[in-house]
């Protein structure tokens, strides 16, 4: 008992360090200010909502469950085809039997400079932060009556108390962008940015120690391009690196038109494809676009060292998203549909 005991207090004095960790999405091209604040506002339309809910783990232990939320809306601003994005993004990680949890609202500002408006070339810089709250519930803990309630045993000299429930700070990252239409519609875009970038501090929850946030940096691209009359291939790369850890996560969907109409308004393709997240999991994705909407699903099917464990089962995970005009000013549309993907 006392060594699960000191095991349980070591996790919850590193427990900023493995909290330290940045969650992602297998559909991660569905939450782009999880990625870069800079590729907010490339798509068509003014307006875009987002979300994603993730369901990992529940073969091993209890579930790992996220849920994202974020909203863009993009305008024009001065008179060379600039564009101003503002959203925000939220976000719910929780996991385990001590009901492990993060929450997150963070605002974002993106400025679009053209540099070249017949090939929708742009160049954005983007900034976001604010508020991240991380607690658990020290009565789901399971202790030997020995050690209390709060899993503290006076009788052990080294044993310390749980002091708090979580801990709180605020954060901040950057990013840049850029995006262009090459020759025969090719969309790309390319981009790098910073989170962390303060180093918050998080306060251990046993005693008076603190560790650091270590800032993580990554880069991300993506390519569309149409093939044939009613065929498109879109695809997605993503490499991140913090405190020593790298992920490196990419694929590709293939999609097909499903109606054929320039609007948009009742455009339909179904997608279809698979992604990698490196030395972790196999993610094959199913994707429909109808109108405004997207909806995907995706299962991580996982090829780590857990599959003894797992028997290669990792985690489902939803997406649906809303872009278009909110149409209040119908002479700035022509304008706003410049930037895109």
């Amino acid at each position: 008992m006392k060594t699960k005991f000191y095991t349980l207090l070591l996790t919850l004095c590193c427990s900023g360090s493995l909290m330290a960790q940045d969650f992602s999405f297998s559909q991660f091209y569905e939450q782009p200010l999880l990625r870069n604040p800079a590729l907010a506002g490339l798509f068509v339309g003014d307006l875009r909502v987002s979300m994603a809910y993730r369901d990992q783990w529940s073969s091993v232990t209890v579930p790992y469950r996220t849920a994202s939320l974020s909203v863009e809306h993009k305008t024009p601003i001065g008179k060379h085809d600039d564009f101003i994005t503002i959203g925000a993004q939220m976000s719910l990680d929780g996991a385990g039997d001590i009901r492990l949890k993060r929450t997150q609202f963070l605002p974002a500002v993106n400025f679009h400079k053209s540099l070249n408006p017949e090939r929708d070339t742009y160049l954005s810089l983007a900034v976001m932060g604010g508020p991240v709250s991380s607690q658990f519930d020290p009565t789901k803990l399971k202790m030997g009556d020995q050690y209390g309630a709060n899993g503290y045993d006076p009788g052990i000299p080294s044993a310390q108390p749980i002091s708090r429930n979580g801990y709180s700070y605020w954060d901040l990252s950057t990013g840049l962008c850029f995006s262009t239409v090459l020759d025969n519609n090719i969309k790309f875009y390319l981009a790098a940015g910073v989170s962390h970038i303060t180093r918050p501090t998080i306060r251990s929850v046993i005693n008076n120690g603190s560790t650091f946030l270590s800032p993580k940096i990554s880069f991300s691209m993506g390519t569309s391009t149409k093939m044939g009359d009613r065929g498109h291939v879109i695809a997605f790369a993503d490499y991140y690196a913090q405190n020593g850890n790298r992920q490196l996560l990419g694929g590709l969907l293939y999609g097909i038109d499903l109606t054929q109409d320039d609007s948009g308004d009742d455009q339909a393709a179904i997608y279809a494809g698979s992604f990698l997240r490196w030395d972790d999991a196999v993610i094959p994705v199913v994707k429909i676009d109808f109108g405004h909407m997207t909806m995907g699903v995706s299962y991580d099917i996982n090829i780590s060292k857990l599959t003894v464990a797992s028997n290669w089962r990792g985690g489902l995970e939803f997406t649906a998203a809303y872009r278009g005009f909110l149409k209040i000013r119908s002479s700035t549309l022509d304008r706003v549909r410049c930037v895109r993907f």
